[in-house]
């Protein structure tokens, strides 16, 4: 029945004159603020007796702008969940099983985000553990060295992956100046300092953990008027900063760049091949162009992929990736080669690829299918209220606002084939290329 109902929704919405704003969001919504900045955004469902609960902090790699502090985003999302002044460490564990609630975290670039589904008899419980935590958190020094080495040996253990360290060359690589430059994990040499930088921590908690910083998303089997009463009682007293986080623009490229990884194990090798690309907007068509000539060009229906992975058999698979950030990102094509000698191929056919567009036009009509594919796949996405907050995370963190969602569609309907072949022609350029490489180094081959 709601399956039923959630397509009802979508097929009544994409029924909508052209002349009017399509609504892809379909449930209603009501955004509101305390007087310290502190904004929450209710979303009722008819999925009974759940609700999601997800609190985004504007706090990201993004914002780390001193050198040598890289990655306190990320290990913040391991330090909230050691305790608070009213919660002992271990008690945020007990209290989540035993309302039998899934209770996690993330750090991007842009974002912090804490979430828990759970019944809706406990809301009240756990919206108390969450407002303590956010401005009564507490761990000792010891605590704090304790959990650095956890975040050092989550990194040692991503650093086997060929694909991470290439993705930390290409951020390093591509970006100069921006913060962008550092994963959300952070440098290593910055990780390994992390047991000599309590003090630091807290500046950076007291900085970004803030009301006017953070959004609260509440979805599920709710009454707006509860919730709102629990926030204001257990948030109200969270006191505004005053932090400006000043981040340095990215210079303009002045030539193509590129590095060669030596693997020191055996590795199918791999190419990525990027280039500096729109930060995310919802009045702009540039990103939207791009992000819909993303799919049409590189994904697994794009004559890029037929060739190179079915037809030829040169690739395992070829992927492009372009997300949705608040500063200018990188637009990329990622592949893995299955044989070394058919590495600069294979890149030589990405970036080819990239060139073709640039000059043209994609057909009409596949840019219509693949506009109606994205909304259909969009919305069918939203099938419960984790996928629902979840979702709405990803837009608040941008713009602070449920509308995003709906605008940014609208101007995805916008979009022509001229648009996307003169955005291709704007950001593709030589000067704007990263391209990385990764082999088994020579010698060390079985």
């Amino acid at each position: 029945m709601k399956l039923f109902l959630l397509l009802l929704t979508f097929f009544i919405a994409a029924s909508v004159t052209t002349a009017q704003t399509k609504k892809v969001f379909p449930y209603p919504y009501k955004t509101s603020d305390l007087p310290n900045g502190l904004r929450v955004v209710t979303v009722p469902t008819d999925f009974p007796n759940l609700i999601s609960l997800y609190i985004v902090v504007g706090a990201g790699s993004r914002n780390e702008i001193e050198k040598g502090k890289s990655g306190y985003a990320h290990f913040f999302e391991h330090l909230m969940f050691r305790g608070s002044e009213n919660f002992a460490p271990g008690r945020f564990d007990e209290i989540m099983q035993k309302a039998g609630a899934s209770s996690n975290a993330y750090t991007d670039d842009d974002r912090t985000v804490y979430h828990e589904t759970f019944a809706k008899e406990d809301l009240d419980e756990i919206m108390k553990l969450e407002a303590d935590r956010f401005q009564r958190l507490k761990f000792s020094e010891e605590q704090f060295k304790t959990e650095a080495g956890a975040v050092l040996g989550e990194y040692n253990k991503n650093s086997a992956s060929p694909t991470f360290k290439m993705y930390e060359v290409l951020r390093e690589t591509a970006f100069r100046d921006h913060t962008y430059s550092h994963t959300t994990m952070g440098y290593l040499e910055d990780i390994k300092d992390y047991p000599n930088q309590y003090e630091y921590a807290w500046t950076f908690f007291n900085r970004f953990y803030r009301p006017e910083n953070t959004t609260i998303v509440v979805v599920g089997d709710i009454n707006e008027a509860q919730v709102s009463a629990m926030v204001k009682k257990y948030f109200s007293d969270w006191k505004r900063g005053d932090y400006k986080t000043t981040i340095t623009s990215e210079k303009p490229q002045d030539k193509a760049r590129s590095k060669h990884i030596e693997w020191a194990s055996p590795t199918l090798p791999y190419v990525s091949v990027a280039y500096r690309a729109p930060a995310f907007s919802e009045t702009e068509k540039d990103a939207a162009a791009l992000d819909l000539l993303s799919g049409i060009v590189f994904g697994e229906n794009s004559e890029l992929y037929q060739k190179l992975v079915l037809q030829e058999q040169k690739a395992v698979w070829v992927s492009p990736s372009f997300d949705n950030k608040i500063d200018p990102e990188l637009f990329s094509v990622w592949a893995q080669v299955k044989d070394e000698k058919d590495l600069n191929y294979v890149r030589d056919e990405i970036i080819k690829t990239y060139m073709k567009f640039t000059k043209e036009l994609i057909p009409q009509k596949q840019l219509d299918e693949t506009r109606s594919r994205q909304r259909y796949g969009f919305v069918m996405g939203m099938d419960s209220n984790d996928a629902i907050a979840g979702t709405l995370a990803r837009f608040v963190s941008l713009r602070r606002s449920p509308d995003t969602i709906d605008k940014v569609f609208a101007l995805y309907d916008s979009i022509t084939p001229q648009d996307i072949k003169m955005y291709a022609e704007k950001y593709f350029k030589d000067t704007n290329q990263t391209v990385i490489t990764l082999a088994t180094k020579k010698g060390d081959a079985k």
